[in-house]
């Protein structure tokens, strides 16, 4: 039998496992043993040379209990990659529905480890009050909660006992009994979370990256789905082109990744195509409405336009292809909204001010270039 410290490429099978639950954990860092058996028990037999791999490697921490694996990447903060709700396929979280997890969170992280709807609305309020929240029993704050509470059992921090936390949605005196676990609770937030007081801070964290900037571009590299020249200085620019066969190495050993480089920027390409919670080009009404706006705003061959010159393409594309699409199509100026977020989240485009710039990695996605080439830049 092969030693668990024995080198990776030593033996073929034992290779594959370790590539397959790094990918794992690169996509869900947070793995419990009673939804993905399977996949805990691989990350729990490579535990120490998983740690090894993040943490010297990315600057990563693994921690694994024994039913949960936890990977807290606290070297780079995504900024476009929000929560998504319990329901399959989850909407992103709105402002209040974070705020309302961040205080179901704060409220249950000492315990008990079963609690009423009723008693943890109260700790709530109390935690809100201290943070300076106003929590009340209008239908939306109800529904944030319910939302907030559905993903924290989704995620197993907490589980429904008896009742279902639903009903608070629509009936303010609903009551539920919650099994709480504090120690999985206590494995969300990242550390940075506790040295930072505003969002701004979190963010400005991540870019502090002089100590490591290795570890911060394998880590942008990986969580972004491009990064671009422009996101380095000249000297990182230069190290990071200097030894991208030794990058190359590494994302292949530990994700089966391939590094793409071009002149605007470098992707980490997953010939596998399941290395991303958002998929592009993907089915869908803003998906496809997505993908049209990019074939006509790059055939225009402008690198950027207004947001009302957007509305009146996508209003234009709504109007050619709306009997395909959902009721979206019949409201172009959230339509567009959707659509560019979609778009930022790839860093298709970017947004300063009134103007909408196509980024580089846009171009691939032209007609012809997708019918020629498979390429991301």
């Amino acid at each position: 039998m092969t030693s668990d410290t024995a080198p990776a490429s030593a033996d073929p099978h034992r290779a594959l496992d370790l590539r397959a639950a790094a990918r794992h954990l690169a996509v869900r860092p947070l793995v419990l043993s009673e939804s993905d058996p399977d996949r805990f028990r691989l990350i729990r037999r490579y535990e120490h040379e998983l740690d090894r791999w993040f943490t010297q490697r990315f600057g990563y921490r693994l921690e694994v209990t024994a039913d949960t694996a936890r990977l807290f990447k606290s070297t780079v903060a995504v900024r476009r990659r929000a929560l998504r709700t319990a329901a399959d396929p989850g909407r992103t979280f709105s402002v209040r529905e974070y705020t309302m997890l961040a205080l179901a969170l704060a409220a249950v992280a000492a315990g008990p480890s079963v609690i009423s709807l009723r008693d943890l609305l109260h700790e709530i309020r109390s935690a809100a009050t201290e943070a300076g929240v106003t929590v009340t029993e209008a239908t939306s704050d109800r529904r944030a909660l319910v939302a907030a509470l559905k993903w924290m059992i989704r995620h197993g921090a907490a589980s429904e006992a008896h009742d279902r936390v639903d009903r608070y949605a629509t009936d303010s005196g609903a009551d539920a009994v919650l099994c709480i676990r504090p120690d999985r609770v206590a494995l969300l937030p990242l550390p940075a979370l506790a040295r930072s007081e505003t969002v701004e801070d979190l963010l400005d964290r991540s870019e502090q990256r002089q100590s490591s900037s290795r570890a911060w571009m394998r880590s942008a590299l990986l969580e972004e789905p491009v990064l671009y020249r422009s996101d380095l200085a000249d000297d990182e620019w230069t190290e990071l082109r200097r030894r991208l066969g030794e990058e190359s190495a590494i994302f292949d050993e530990m994700f089966g990744l391939r590094l793409e480089a071009r002149a605007e920027g470098v992707a980490a390409i997953d010939p596998e195509d399941g290395m991303t919670d958002s998929r592009f080009p993907r089915g869908g009404t803003v998906a496809h409405a997505a993908l049209l706006l990019i074939d006509r705003l790059t055939a225009s061959g402008s690198p950027s336009v207004t947001r009302n010159e957007v509305v009146e393409n996508v209003a234009s594309l709504a109007g050619e292809h709306g009997r395909y699409w959902s009721q979206r199509a019949e409201d172009p100026e959230c339509l567009t909204d959707t659509v560019l977020e979609l778009l930022g989240d790839h860093r298709l485009t970017d947004i300063r001010g009134e103007t909408v710039w196509l980024l580089p990695a846009a171009w691939r996605y032209k007609a012809d270039v997708r019918i020629e080439q498979g390429s991301l830049l």
